[in-house]
């Protein structure tokens, strides 16, 4: 079995949160889902455990970050190509999420960054590994 990372994030409004994320183009396993939480199935390894506030604070060992004042975490999400970043970008600030600053675009690396209504961000890129320069060490 491949090893799999579940991302744990805290969401104000569950039903919201499904909603935006079914709006990008992923999916839900109702397997591991209650009133309080939902798995978002990204793909075959990667899964956004969407946890309501209460649930995540029975979790974290810390105070929750307020994610509309602090970056908490930056989760970068590779794509196949640039149209991809775009389509999902689009679709997260059509759905109700943020675009807080424009396109990064370093010829070999295609990046854009969306919020979700919660304020958790989201970086996705494209990048073409063979025109990355390699160096010896």
């Amino acid at each position: 079995m491949p090893q799999s990372i579940f991302v744990n994030i805290p969401v104000a409004d569950l039903e919201r949160s499904k909603a935006f994320y079914l709006a990008l183009g992923f999916s839900l396993n109702l397997n591991f889902a209650d009133e309080t939480a939902c798995c978002v199935v990204i793909s075959d390894t990667i899964f956004l455990m969407i946890l309501t506030y209460p649930r995540f604070d029975g979790f974290a060992t810390l105070p929750r970050a307020d994610t509309r004042k602090t970056t908490s975490v930056m989760l970068a999400l590779s794509q196949n190509d640039r149209a991809a970043v775009d389509a999902i970008t689009n679709a997260a600030v059509a759905a109700g999420g943020t675009e807080p600053k424009p396109a990064d675009d370093h010829g070999f690396m295609y990046t854009r960054t969306f919020q979700d209504p919660d304020g958790n961000v989201f970086e996705l890129f494209w990048m073409d590994p063979t025109a990355i320069p390699t160096h010896s060490g």
